[in-house]
Order: C-alpha cells, then structure tokens, then sequence
C-alpha cells in the first residue's frame, strides 16, 4: 500500500475507534460505579478532577471572576480625583500623551474630563466609595482596592487575555483552568470551572477560559441561567436513558482495548467530559432551580428586581438585570457544591460615548448582586474561603474622547497605563486601599500592581508558590506568570 494511503487509513482508524469508545469507556465506569459492573472491568484512569495537595497551605479553597469586560472606568468607580474635575476642559500635558498610543482619542484636541461622581467615606475603614455603588460601599471593610494595576495591552482583546490568562494572544490556559488543574475539584456532579456569561459576549470570547495546552478537561463550561444549562446536555428526543445505556454498552466492549493502547491524553478528556455530562443531566437542572432558596435571598441579590429603561446604548440586550443577578447567586451555589473556579462575565463596559448614563446603568446593574453575593458568603461561612475578583482588562483615560473631532465629549478611551479592581474574601485583607495613581488618574505612583503580581498573589492564597506552579510543554515548564509577576503581600490576611 502506498505511504499517503497507509497514513490515511490509520488516521481513519483512529479517530473511527477511540471516538467510538469514549461513551462506552465512560459507561464503563459509571456502571462500576453502581455496582452493576465489577471493578477489574474498569479501565478508567483516576479522573482528572480528584483533589491534590498545594505547596502549601491555601487560604483559599474557590474563586468567583466577576469580569467586566470592555473596562470600567477607573476614576468614575473606584478613583476620585478633585483634581482631575478642577481640570476638566484643560489640555493635558504633552509629556502624557505624546509618547503613548490611544485608540480613538485625537491627541492635538485632547482634553482632560473630570468625573461628577462623588465618593462618600463608608465603613469603618472610611474607604472612599462611588455613589452609584451604595450596597457594595456597606461591604468595603471586606474589600480591598487596588487603584495602582496597570497592564501590557491597550486593546480589548489582547488585554482580556492578559487579565484571564496572563498573556495579550491566544492559546495559554486561563486562570480558572489552571486553578482547576492544580486543585481539582471538589464536586462530581458539576465541572470544577463555571463560566456564566451575561449580556453581550465578550470580545475575547472562549479564548478568556480556555484550557490551552492544558487537558481539555479544565476548560470553562459555561452555563446557562434559563432553558437547558448546558447546551446540547440533554439525550435528543426519542432516546431514553435505557437506550443510551444499551449503545455505550455495545460500544464498551469493541473500544477498551484501543484506549489501552493509544493513552491519548485528549481521549481521556474526553471520557471524563462524558462522564461529567452523564452526571450532570441530574445535576445542573437542579443547580438552576432556585426554588429551594428563601424569598429573602432572591430578594437581597435582585433575582426578581424590574429592568430599568434605557434608550439605545451598551448594556446588554434584555433583562441584563435579572440575569446578572441570577448569575452571581449561581456563583454561590457552585462553588457551594464543590466548583474550583466560577466567572461571571459582563461585557459591557466600553464606554466611549454616553458616559454618563452607561456607566450608571452598569453600576446599579453590579451593586446589589455583588454585594449580596458577599454577604451571602459570609453568612454561610464560606468568604474565608472564597476569593472574589473583580475585574476589568484595563481602565479608561481621564481625557474625554474626541474620536472623529466630535464637539461634544461624552466618553473615555482604553487605558492600561493605570486603572483599579478590587478584591474579597479568601485570604485577603480587607478595609484598605492599595496604591495610588497620578492627580488625574493616569498611572501609579505607589505601589504598582502588574497583571501578572495579580496571578502570582493568587496563585499564593490558593496554597501554589507561582514559580513553581507549571506544566509541561513542548519541552518548556511554562506557568501562568511566565512573564513576571511577585506576591503583592499588602493583599494578604
């Protein structure tokens, strides 16, 4: 036989028998499982999922993302700056602008734009708050601010990347998944990471929780808050649970010899993929029935709270509110059931016009899930234990946009030179402020957090010393902060 037809038909072979043998091997399993098959009949390796041991000691067991993509602004949320509003209509100085690079702002009509926001002193640590964020300003002594991060990239896309997995390009595993891969989880019945998206999608998209080069297995799922929870979970019409069984069976017995000999890490995946979604059709329709929770809970995160109106701009499409709300209470129930790592992801940030209302919107939107997600943690327990990030992938310029020489400035561009975010629970001190930006918020002047010293601090409250935390591949032990990074200590308990 020609080589060209010997290589084809082998590479028929493959994917024709570990592809068919997946089901079967997961069924294998499962029935081994229910003592309905005897253990020696079982050639499942031990699942990718088990919980294993840190370096050391973590403070934190979870981790809830709540990503606001597209970029909050900085000194309209987090950073007052009364200079900046003394200044408002004044053109920057040169030295700012003439050697950086700006999306849409013309830098030869640029002017700087205060904020009307007013930032009231909360909580025992008189932490300065946003007004448009009341409920999250009574939690401010869990929390800590940093208002120094800054980050490598400038567009939406890549500084995405950066913020979720360490790097502006594709291709590197997420946060979550490496979490995941160095801890496993601690449910059976639901993946060790969650994604519950909410609004429009991100532009960074999958790319922002995949598991790269990592086994597939640590890869987000994401979740749906309505219908089915996962796509395509579901047996198709027609076919019974019975009927199922009986395939995979068959198939059981033409494929165990062919895994034992491929040992494809991919198809091991693969077979733990099916397991877990075996499992979850019980599961995950009973992880979205919120009926078992109290009126007083939906109430506190929103669950139920009416749609504000807007006309014509950035949110999300309907019911943004609601969803989002659900989501975060979601975010509780995961993590409460055994899942490593859950993101939210709301992305509708990108506030290049209609500031104003945009930002407001998105705010009221935020406040009340965010914080009753909080304190719902810390009543059951749980805060301690569970580390709460939230994020965008970069601030937003203390100048107006003036994209196209519009009279009438109503916006702000992408910033990475300086922005905030802030944190909670899981190890972290909270009640302070960490770092400071410039008199009109443009970068850090104390205390300068990198993306990447963001992961390393991370990855230390999870029990991983970051240096050594790494994986094999293509001959390199690669980690999430191959590109530096140091344990930002003021964060830590």
């Amino acid at each position: 036989m020609p080589l060209p037809a010997a290589i084809r038909d082998a590479r028929r072979e493959f994917f024709t028998t570990s592809a068919a043998g997946l089901g079967g091997l997961a069924l294998t399993s499962m029935l081994a499982e229910e003592q309905l098959l005897s253990a020696e009949s079982s050639t499942i390796d031990k699942s990718r999922l088990d919980v294993r041991p840190p370096h050391f000691a973590p403070r934190a067991k979870r981790c809830i993302l709540i990503f606001l993509a597209g970029a909050p602004s900085h000194v309209d949320l987090y950073d007052p700056k009364p200079v900046l509003q003394q200044r408002h209509g004044q053109q920057p100085p040169k030295s700012l602008t003439d050697t950086v690079r700006f999306a849409f702002i013309k830098k030869d009509s640029a002017i700087l734009m205060g904020s009307p926001r007013k930032f009231p002193k909360r909580g025992e640590s008189a932490m300065p708050w946003c007004d448009l964020m009341p409920r999250l300003g009574s939690c401010v002594d869990d929390i800590a601010l940093i208002r120094s991060m800054h980050t490598d990239a400038f567009n939406h896309h890549p500084a995405q990347l950066m913020m979720t997995t360490g790097v502006p390009r594709f291709g590197r595993p997420s946060l979550g998944s490496w979490l995941t891969y160095g801890l496993g989880s601690d449910s059976r019945n639901l993946p060790g990471y969650v994604v519950l998206p909410v609004g429009r999608g991100s532009s960074g998209g999958v790319s922002n929780w995949t598991s790269g080069f990592l086994p597939s297995s640590y890869e987000g799922v994401v979740f749906r808050s309505q219908g089915e929870p996962v796509l395509n979970l579901n047996n198709p019409p027609g076919v019974s649970r019975k009927m199922q069984e009986l395939g995979l069976g068959a198939i059981t017995t033409l494929n165990q010899q062919r895994y034992q000999l491929l040992r494809d890490p991919e198809i091991a995946s693969r077979i733990s993929s099916y397991e877990l979604a075996f499992r979850m059709q019980a599961a995950a329709p009973q992880l979205i029935d919120l009926s078992s929770e109290s009126q007083e809970t939906l109430n506190a995160y929103g669950v139920t709270r009416p749609e504000p109106k807007k006309h014509n701009f950035r949110g999300g499409g309907p019911h943004v509110y609601q969803q989002f709300a659900t989501n975060c209470l979601l975010a509780r129930r995961l993590v409460e059931q055994g899942t490593r790592c859950v993101t939210i992801m709301h992305a509708s940030w990108d506030h290049h016009s209609n500031l104003t209302d945009e930002i407001s919107y998105n705010a009221g939107m935020l406040d009340q899930p965010a914080a009753a997600l909080l304190n719902d943690l810390k009543q059951r327990g749980m805060l301690d234990e569970t580390l709460v990030v939230c994020a965008g992938e970069f601030g937003r310029t203390p100048l107006a946009e003036n994209r196209g020489g519009a009279k009438q400035n109503t916006g702000r561009d992408h910033h990475p030179f300086g922005f905030s975010l802030w944190l909670a629970g899981g190890g972290i001190k909270g009640g302070q402020v960490i770092g400071a930006t410039d008199d009109i918020g443009w970068a850090p002047v104390a205390d300068a957090v990198h993306v990447n010293d963001l992961h390393a601090t991370i990855m230390h409250l999870f029990g991983f010393d970051h240096l050594k935390f790494t994986h094999r591949f293509r001959g390199l032990d690669v980690r999430l902060t191959d590109q530096g990074g140091h344990v930002v200590n003021k964060l830590l308990a």
